[in-house]
């Protein structure tokens, strides 16, 4: 039987851009692996240890094959690998490599697109809030919802009804709950300054202790400190539905003239704003679950729509904090669509390039 030449140029070196604990080796093909049936079955890969150094037989791969990665290697030992090549029950003779100890890769060279991205974020974020603090007007569009909120407390000044804010139906681990709350402290002063009621139902205990310190606070700075009331964030609920049931119950008697839902949302948005549609309230969503949106949309006066809930609080407060945030975020956007669509453009004047340069050598 003819001699198998054994593959060469065998190489291992640490696998790159990884937490350690694997190698790579390349090798060039066997002269016997010529792509055709019956050359030869593939390939023996063994490996050892400086401190086991017998070796041991750890992959069989195909013939065509010229790399392998080796996983779950231990990053205190440095290894040595020997392979060969098999037909039938002949093999090649072995080829060896030096010992090579894999290593933790601190940095991945493969990401510096997003640390790239990450610094000018940072900058961004860093310039704006610099701007904002040394008084810089920063220009933010205008949040028709918000805008509405004094409108929809004066009108319900006028009747002589309450305000109804529900901060969304998920506990303080939700970021929209804190979004929620941060806008009811806005209406809350409101509420204070024209003496007009308030209703906050809410789901759960932790919700309802954050919603009452938000509205004493609220009343406290609107100077109104003797106006709050406890009994004006109240525990409704502790389940979903039998919430969404007491809620209605207190729109259908309390006849609020505005209605406020700003938070995280479920299968219970729809029941809730027609009930407030039927009340005949003036009525103001916000949430970031982008499904429940059609039904706010619908039944709702005005809507904040994903992450306009989250920027209402710089909106509102104009803390330098949060606005720089919010344009520094704006501007990422923007550069994030010029660089989509010049990647567009780019292709599609390679794709026209290809084109037009197969049409001429056809000709």
């Amino acid at each position: 039987m003819a001699k198998i030449t054994p593959p060469f140029d065998f190489k291992v070196e640490d696998t790159p851009d990884d937490g350690g604990g694997s190698l790579r080796l390349f090798w060039k093909p066997s002269l016997d692996d010529k792509e055709e049936i019956g050359d030869i079955d593939g390939y023996e890969i063994f490996r050892a240890s400086r401190k086991d150094t017998i070796l041991k037989l750890i992959a069989q791969v195909g013939d065509n094959t010229t790399f392998f990665t080796d996983v779950a290697l231990n990053n205190q030992e440095e290894y040595f690998y020997a392979i060969r090549a098999k037909r039938d029950d002949s093999y090649s003779v072995f080829v060896r490599s030096n010992f090579v100890r894999p290593k933790i890769n601190w940095f991945r060279t493969g990401r510096i697109n997003m640390l790239a991205l990450l610094l000018i974020f940072s900058a961004s974020v860093l310039l704006y809030i610099r701007g904002a603090k040394r008084g810089k007007s920063l220009f933010i569009r205008k949040l028709a919802g918000l805008e509405a909120m004094e409108e929809a407390v004066g009108r319900a000044t006028e009747m002589g009804k309450p305000v109804l804010f529900i901060p969304g139906i998920q506990e303080l681990d939700e970021i929209q709950t804190i979004a929620g709350l941060s806008i009811l402290g806005k209406v809350a002063r409101i509420t204070a300054q024209y003496d007009t009621p308030l209703l906050v139902p809410v789901l759960y205990p932790m919700a309802l202790a954050a919603a009452g310190e938000v509205v004493k606070g609220a009343y406290l700075d609107a100077g109104k400190p003797e106006s709050f009331k406890p009994d004006m964030v109240r525990y409704v609920a502790g389940e979903q539905f039998a919430y969404v049931a007491a809620v209605n119950g207190i729109m259908l008697r309390e006849r609020p003239a505005a209605c406020v839902y700003m938070g995280a949302f479920y299968a219970e948005s729809l029941l809730l704003a027609e009930t407030g549609f039927a009340a005949g309230a003036i009525q103001i969503a916000g949430t970031a679950n982008p499904e429940q949106l059609p039904f706010f949309i619908a039944a709702c006066d005005y809507t904040l729509m994903g992450e306009e809930l989250y920027a209402a609080s710089a909106y509102l407060s104009k803390e330098p904090l949060m606005l720089g945030s919010l344009k520094g975020q704006d501007l990422i956007k923007i550069l994030l669509v010029g660089c989509i669509i010049l990647g567009a453009i780019f292709e599609l004047l390679q794709i026209g390039n290809g084109f037009f340069a197969k049409l001429f050598l056809e000709r």
